[in-house]
C-alpha cells in the first residue's frame, strides 16, 4: 500500500475534476438568475380591460409576476430545507447515488427549460412551470453541494480551495455565456436556446468527471476508507504510538454542545446571515431593473455587464483577496461593524435608475455611478463572506470545528432566504 507522499495526482486530474464539480454545483442558480431578461420578456404582464368602458381601448390592469423576487426566494428556500435534510440523507442514501442522481435530475430540468424556449405558452402557465423547475433544480443542487463538500473534505485542504474556486467562477461563467448569446447575432429565441444548452453541456461534463473520479489512483487512495485504514497500519510504530496517545487525549476532550458552539461563533453567524440578507435583498431583484441612460445598442448589454458580470467577478475577487489580507481580525469588534455598514448599499442601489418605479426618486441615474456601486457592493460581499466562514472554526476548539462549520452553513442559507424574502417589499418600495 502506497504512502500519502508516494501517491501523486497525475496531470492534476483530481484537482481539475473537483474544480469542475464546484463549477457545476452553482451553475443552476447562476444561469437562471442571469437569464432574468429572457424570463421577464416572456412574462410581460397580461392585460385586462375596463368592463365599464370596454371600447376605450385602454388596458387598466396588468398582471405583474415579480419573476426576480420569486426566482430568488424559490432558489434559496430549498437550499435552506435540503441543506438540513442532507444531514440525514447521507446515512440513508449512498454518496454515489446522491451526487450522480442529483446531477442527472438537474440535467433533465435544464433540458426541460431549453425545450420550453421553443414551446409557446401563456405567461401564467410558463411562470408556474418555471418556478417549479427552479424549486426542484435548487433542491437537487443543495443535496449535490452538501454531498460534494463531504467528499472533498476527505482530500488535502487545497482540493477544498479548488472546489470553492470553481463555485466562485460559476457566476462569471453564466454571465459570459449570456453575453456570447446576446452577441451571436441570432434572434432572441435561438440565443436563449443556446444559452440554456450551455449548462446542459456543463452538467454532462460534471457527470462524466464524477464517474471518472473513482478510476484515478490518487482519488482511490483518499476516498477509499479501507485504504486509509491500511495506510495507517503501515506507519511506523513511533508514529502509531504518538497518534494513539493523541487520540486518547482527544477522546478525553468531550465535544461541546450545539448551544455552546453557537455562543462562541454567534458574531460570525450574525455576520454571514447579515451579509447575505443585504446582498440578496437587492441583487438581483432590484439591480436587474436598473436601466442605462444611453441608447444605440448598449442597453442590450448593460444588465449582463454592469449587473451580473460585475457582481460575479468582484465577488470572486473579494473572496480571493482574503488569501492575502485579513482585516479586521476575528476578535476585532470592527468586523461586525464593517458588515453592518453594507446596509448602506440598499438605499443607494434603490435610488439608481430602477424602472418601473412608483415611490422613490432617481438620484443616481448615470451608468457609471451604478457600476461603481455594484463593484463595491460585490467586492465587500465576497470579502465579508469569506472572512466569516474562515473565522468561525478558529473561534472554537479543534473537536468543535466541524459543528461550527455545519452551523455556519445553516446561517448562510438562512441569510439567503431572509434576503430573498426582503426583496419583495424593497422592490415594491421603489
Amino acid at each position: 500500500m502506497d504512502r500519502p507522499d508516494r501517491v501523486k495526482d497525475r496531470g492534476c486530474l483530481v484537482a481539475i475534476i473537483f474544480f469542475i464539480l464546484g463549477l457545476g454545483t452553482l451553475l443552476p442558480w447562476n444561469f437562471f438568475m442571469t437569464a432574468s431578461l429572457y424570463f421577464n420578456d416572456r412574462l410581460k404582464g397580461e392585460e385586462s380591460w375596463n368592463d365599464s368602458d370596454p371600447g376605450n381601448g385602454t388596458a387598466v390592469n396588468r398582471t405583474e409576476y415579480y419573476f426576480n423576487n420569486w426566482m430568488t426566494l424559490l432558489s434559496q428556500l430549498p437550499l435552506l430545507l435540503f441543506t438540513f435534510l442532507n444531514s440525514f440523507l447521507y446515512q440513508l442514501i449512498s454518496e454515489r447515488l446522491r451526487i450522480a442522481g442529483s446531477l442527472l435530475f438537474i440535467l433533465l430540468f435544464f433540458l426541460l427549460t431549453a425545450v420550453l424556449v421553443k414551446v409557446p405558452m401563456e405567461p401564467g402557465v410558463f411562470f408556474s412551470v418555471t418556478m417549479a423547475t427552479i424549486w426542484f433544480i435548487n433542491s437537487f443542487g443543495a443535496v449535490l453541494q452538501g454531498s460534494l463538500f463531504g467528499l472533498v473534505g476527505l482530500l488535502p485542504q487545497k482540493y477544498s480551495t479548488l472546489f470553492m474556486s470553481g463555485q466562485g467562477l460559476a457566476g462569471t461563467f453564466a454571465a459570459l455565456a449570456m453575453l456570447l448569446a446576446l452577441s451571436s447575432g441570432t434572434d432572441s429565441e435561438t440565443a436563449a436556446l443556446g444559452y440554456f444548452i450551455t449548462p446542459c453541456v456543463g452538467t454532462l461534463v460534471s457527470v462524466a468527471s464524477y464517474l471518472l473520479l473513482p478510476q484515478l489512483e490518487f482519488a482511490q487512495f483518499y476516498l477509499n476508507k479501507s485504504n486509509q485504514k491500511k495506510n495507517y497500519e503501515l506507519e511506523s510504530n513511533d508514529t502509531l504510538l504518538n497518534k494513539e496517545s493523541a487520540a486518547l487525549q482527544e477522546d478525553g476532550k468531550q465535544k461541546s454542545s450545539l448551544w455552546d458552539v453557537l455562543k462562541q461563533i454567534r458574531v460570525m453567524a450574525f455576520c454571514i446571515t447579515f451579509v447575505f440578507t443585504v446582498t440578496l435583498s437587492v441583487f438581483p431583484a432590484v439591480t436587474v431593473d436598473v436601466k442605462t441612460v444611453y441608447t444605440g445598442g448598449w442597453e442590450r448589454y448593460f444588465t449582463p455587464v454592469c449587473c451580473f458580470l460585475a457582481f460575479n467577478v468582484m465577488d470572486w475577487a473579494g473572496r480571493t483577496v482574503t488569501s492575502f489580507v485579513r482585516w479586521p481580525r476575528k476578535e476585532s469588534p470592527l468586523f461586525p461593524v464593517l458588515v453592518c455598514c453594507r446596509v448602506v448599499f440598499i438605499p443607494l442601489l434603490m435610488l439608481c435608475n430602477v424602472q418601473e418605479r412608483s415611490y422613490l426618486p432617481v438620484l443616481f441615474s448615470h451608468d457609471v455611478v451604478f457600476a461603481l456601486l455594484m463593484l463595491l457592493f460585490s467586492l465587500s460581499s465576497g470579502y465579508c463572506v469569506c472572512l466569516s466562514m474562515s473565522y468561525a472554526p478558529q473561534l472554537v476548539k479543534p473537536q468543535d470545528a466541524e459543528t461550527a462549520g455545519a452551523l455556519m452553513t445553516f446561517f448562510l442559507a438562512l441569510g439567503l432566504s431572509l434576503g430573498a424574502a426582503l426583496s419583495f417589499p424593497l422592490r415594491a418600495l421603489v
